[in-house]
């Protein structure tokens, strides 16, 4: 499984389409097989293709950047909305990698992540976007730290990162202001940023993670930095992601996200509806009930203090007390193969899906 290049038909896209598809069919751009120089595949230097199409297209995430709706997807689309999710337009995007996470730390300035490496900063709200790091730079990072490192696994890990070539996707990245962030993905990648990320350098060797398990969801909380993965995984950082410790995992499953609800309790969602929350910054967690069996793959948390889970079928679980009972609503139109959520106003919500972005009202 190491040494396998991540292929159009590998498995997931982000979270938990990320967890079951690693792209579907044609979502991922071709990449080239393993060599021993890092190249730079042709979707790393050549923009997105501008398409009435786009308005179609698998999305895999969604935020809000002020009153706008930024959302990303397939072969490096990004569409915005200035009218709550009711249309949408294409964004200009330096490269046709497909994108599966995106956030904004304000009303202008946002990133987003996604396959071969690539992190993305905009700076106009989503209008234009520039690349800061892809696969290959990305391997030359981790070759670069490793020099002088004796550590027998870092050196392993560096000569894989080159050797496999820039096949990595990261699946989620968050920042706790304009200069904080990290970013997280496949195969135990992980990059920290302090500059905005003008610069981004490797973590990976910081993880307690010795399986190089994937890493699906990633929260900042002030100087505590939280990571949720493969197999139950929960990791987490006091001092900014200089070092990591394994954290107490109620289950054994992936997990997909992560939600900091503003109460300070920590929610950790993944297969087969399961989410667990902590209200002691993750000494301990509970395992909750959601009352469905598919696998969760969004959460956001609404002004009104409402959490709100989105299942991989477009299933809507919403709580008002904290996580400790959700009510579901299905989504319109039936079954929607689902995989971000965002609030678009105080009566909708967007989903991002494998069909496009749906609207729905507020349940």
């Amino acid at each position: 499984m190491m040494g396998t290049a991540l292929s159009g038909k590998s498995r997931v896209v982000r979270r938990v389409v990320a967890a079951c598809l690693w792209s579907l069919g044609g979502l991922a751009a071709a990449q080239p097989s393993p060599v021993p120089e890092a190249k730079t595949p042709r979707v790393l230097t050549e923009p997105a293709v501008r398409s009435p199409k786009a308005l179609g297209a698998a999305t895999l995430a969604v935020a809000r950047a002020g009153q706008r709706l930024v959302a990303v997807g397939e072969r490096g689309t990004v569409l915005l909305s200035d009218d709550a999710g009711a249309t949408w337009r294409q964004a200009q995007v330096p490269v046709q990698a497909t994108l599966t996470a995106v956030q904004f730390i304000n009303q202008r300035t946002g990133w987003a992540g996604g396959h071969l490496g690539v992190i993305l900063r905009s700076d106009d709200a989503g209008e234009t976007w520039v690349k800061q790091l892809d696969g290959v730079k990305a391997a030359e990072a981790v070759a670069a730290a490793a020099k002088g490192n004796t550590d027998e696994r870092a050196q392993r890990t560096a000569r894989r990162f080159v050797e496999e070539g820039p096949d990595k996707p990261f699946f989620d990245i968050h920042f706790s202001d304009e200069q904080h962030g990290v970013a997280v993905g496949a195969y135990n990648l992980a990059f920290t940023t302090r500059d905005g990320g003008r610069t981004w350098t490797p973590s990976l060797h910081n993880l307690p993670n010795p399986k190089n398990l994937h890493l699906y969801g990633v929260r900042l909380v002030g100087s505590n930095v939280y990571i949720a993965g493969e197999q139950g995984l929960l990791l987490k950082s006091e001092d900014g992601g200089a070092s990591f410790r394994t954290l107490p995992s109620p289950y054994k499953g992936s997990f997909f996200g992560l939600l900091a609800a503003r109460s300070g309790t920590l929610f950790a969602y993944g297969l087969r509806g399961t989410v667990v929350r902590s209200v002691d910054q993750g000494a301990s967690w509970e395992k909750l009930e959601t009352g469905v069996p598919v696998s969760i793959s969004a959460a956001v948390e609404l002004d009104r203090a409402e959490l709100v889970l989105l299942s991989q079928t477009g299933d809507l679980l919403t709580s008002r007390d904290d996580g400790l009972s959700f009510s579901k609503s299905a989504p319109v139109g039936g079954p929607l193969p689902a995989a971000g959520l965002a609030p678009a106003d105080g009566q909708h919500l967007v989903l991002a899906s494998l069909r496009g972005m749906r609207r729905q009202t507020n349940p």
